[in-house]
């Protein structure tokens, strides 16, 4: 069962960490990615028309944002700063966190242990989320994606090393819990638990196979892991 074994990986932990895009919320809902990544790619191509080719068709904001770096370091900035501010516009009209995450933040809190959101997006967008849905207080630290430094964001474990740094916990008591394959991957890398979010079907199998040590389809499965109820 799932639960048994999300309470399993997350028995010897004293810190939850949360990627943000997926487990607490969904990012563009509002406000389509593809949409944000054109937007992007002709800001980029105005200012270096070199970049058409490169970025053509794709519709990820984050990688158009990590191509421009690699190309053009000015060009780079500029596209990180236009990201965060449709970031931010875009967890505006994201609608209410996903399922089960208010109460898996909940449960981390009332266990005693600590919780703290590692993102590939901006933590300017990851505080205004959780501003906006009193999730503040639940949330020890955020670490959003490096400004200037794209390269660092996940499957890098940068985000994960400093948010332990932040809670002065070893990262091998931290467990990370992420829909992404690079959330997997950016936790094993440094000895991390890592909980695979399964939010769409293909994934479950993809988690598994990267050796997560539990995956679950549901939030509240977390949540009900963490704080088991009587009798269970």
């Amino acid at each position: 069962m799932d639960t048994d074994d999300l309470a399993a990986a997350l028995a010897s932990t004293t810190v939850v960490l949360f990627d943000f895009d997926g487990p607490i919320c969904d990012v563009f809902a509002g406000r389509p990615a593809d949409r944000v990544a054109r937007d992007l790619t002709e800001l980029a191509t105005e200012s270096n028309p070199e970049l058409e080719g490169k970025l053509s068709g794709i519709d990820d904001p984050l990688e158009v944002l990590r191509l421009t770096h690699e190309a053009d370091d000015a060009a780079g900035l500029a596209i990180e700063r236009a990201l965060t501010t449709a970031e931010v516009e875009a967890v505006g009209v994201a609608g209410d966190p996903v399922t089960g995450a208010v109460a898996s933040l909940k449960a981390v809190r009332a266990s005693g242990r600590g919780a703290a959101v590692v993102s590939n997006n901006s933590a300017e967008a990851v505080r205004a989320f959780l501003d906006r849905h009193g999730l503040s207080e639940h949330v020890l630290t955020v670490v959003g994606r490096p400004e200037g430094h794209p390269e660092l964001m996940k499957p890098n474990p940068h985000s994960l090393i400093a948010a332990a740094e932040r809670l002065d916990v070893d990262v091998s008591l931290c467990a990370l819990i992420g829909d992404s394959l690079t959330d997997i991957q950016a936790a094993h890398a440094i000895g991390s638990t890592a909980i695979g979010f399964a939010n769409k079907p293909h994934k479950r199998q993809l988690f598994v196979e990267a050796g997560a040590e539990a995956v679950t389809d549901s939030m509240q499965a977390i949540a009900q892991a963490i704080s088991p109820q009587p009798g269970t």
